[in-house]
């Protein structure tokens, strides 16, 4: 059973729509315009949206594009009373999974659409379960004795419910250790849910954290369960934990030590049982001795520290983190298998990586796409996005490099806005606020 959502200012075309797919066996929610559909999809989340292009207030079109950049995983299925090769043409270009004519033929016509729209959902959730646990086996999958520590402490650990920090390079495969530690965990058949505290604006995270109750603040149309609510009897990941502004450390204490919170805007008081894994890229310890880290937080975090190594340490694993990375590539691109030359080995070799194991992913994913034939050629791999500029290249503004590196990544993935955010190693919001303000868009 899926979760679809209409949108139509039309009466009669909703009470259709929801009844048809109601019938297909389906859950169906049905709103009279684009504002209440956001509020909606924004508080209880859909796998499909049917929305009409022409309605008051927030049209179809614009529903469209808000849909894309923070739910691009729900599939859109566009309705138009005109029926214009050019509406459907825009629509389709801003991602929407097809359109349909009004009035509708009939309701098995409307459920065929809806049910190849929730196939190819599917498809890609497939796809995507597929990726991540072939990316999940690669970093503890190890040759070098630099790992065997690391391994060893995650086996130590699962199986108790102390808290876990993982410390370590970003990219050296924090979330993978986390995973891992859930999976050997009497929790395994329990929710993983995962936050990354530097992917949300502060005034988001919050109410991401904890979840809101109708009328918190403006836009808080209805009550939304925050993640540490949905991972209740599983295991919290806390990414980036470092970023957390000083009044969210504080109540994240108070979670930590009374295994309770309240909603934003609330009043009661809800208990929760978490195994909670914690992460960060930074010295924790140099930023309690500046005062933007609270030392009670961080002692409640690192129960258990676990430091993963970068990957210029662990030179005898690349070759076979290569070929695992490469082969995840070929499946996510339909490509068949490749291989690395010995040219393109000694490549690899000779590069530190200061990215780790995410920019050896990402350098293998676009050897993937250039590559021609069944081989990977060194003339592929593209690393020099991470050689240090010489010394007398002169200094660029910022701005100007990041919108250089924004447009260079959705050059290389053909502009596909996930992947260029993964390989500039932020979240797809952050990708479009950055879009937005180089006018790239």
């Amino acid at each position: 059973m899926a979760r679809i959502l209409v949108a139509d200012d039309e009466p009669g075309l909703r009470e259709f729509a929801a009844d048809a797919l109601a019938t297909g066996g389906h859950d169906v929610d049905a709103v009279p315009d684009g504002g209440a559909a956001l509020a909606r999809a924004r508080a209880q989340g859909y796998d499909l949206l049917l929305t009409d292009l022409s309605m008051p207030g927030m049209t179809g079109m614009e529903l469209l594009r808000v849909m894309r950049a923070e739910q691009p995983e729900v599939e859109v299925v566009v309705l138009t009373a005109y029926g214009t090769v050019d509406t459907a043409v825009e629509a389709m270009k801003l991602g929407a999974f097809d359109y349909m004519q009004k009035p509708i033929g009939s309701p098995d016509e409307l459920r065929l659409v809806a049910g190849r729209a929730l196939e190819r959902r599917a498809l890609r959730d497939r796809e995507a379960g597929a990726a991540r646990e072939s990316e999940a086996e690669v970093p503890l999958t190890y040759g070098d004795p630099v790992m065997e520590p690391v391994v060893r402490a995650v086996g130590k650990v699962a199986p108790v419910s102390a808290t876990v920090l993982l410390l370590g390079e970003s990219g050296t495969g924090k979330e993978v250790a986390a995973r891992e530690i859930h999976r050997q965990s009497g929790r395994r058949d329990r929710p993983f849910v995962a936050v990354n505290c530097a992917a949300l604006t502060e005034s988001l995270l919050e109410s991401e954290l904890f979840g809101h109750e109708k009328g918190a603040f403006t836009g808080a149309h209805e009550r939304r369960r925050g993640r540490l609510e949905l991972a209740h009897g599983g295991t919290f990941f806390l990414d980036e934990v470092a970023e957390l502004r000083p009044e969210l450390q504080a109540k994240l204490l108070r979670v930590l030590q009374e295994r309770s919170f309240e909603r934003v805007g609330g009043t009661q008081t809800l208990q929760v049982d978490v195994r909670w894994v914690a992460a960060s890229n930074r010295d924790l310890q140099a930023m309690i001795a500046d005062g933007t880290f609270r030392e009670d937080l961080y002692h409640r975090l690192a129960v258990f520290p676990i430091r993963l190594p970068p990957l210029r340490e662990r030179t005898r694993d690349l070759p076979a983190l290569a070929d695992r990375l490469l082969a995840g590539a070929c499946r996510e691109l339909k490509r068949p298998p490749l291989s690395l030359d010995a040219e393109a080995k000694q490549k690899l070799a000779s590069w530190r990586f200061p990215g780790n194991v995410r920019e050896l992913a990402n350098a293998l994913e676009r050897a993937a796409i250039l590559a021609e034939g069944d081989t990977v050629r060194a003339g592929d791999l593209w690393l020099e996005a991470g050689a240090a500029p010489q010394e007398a290249a002169p200094v660029r503004p910022l701005a100007e490099l990041e919108r250089d590196a924004v447009a260079r990544a959705l050059e290389l993935t053909s502009g596909n806005r996930r992947r260029a955010a993964e390989m500039l190693g932020i979240g797809e919001r952050t990708l479009y606020d950055k879009l937005r303000r180089h006018a790239l868009e």
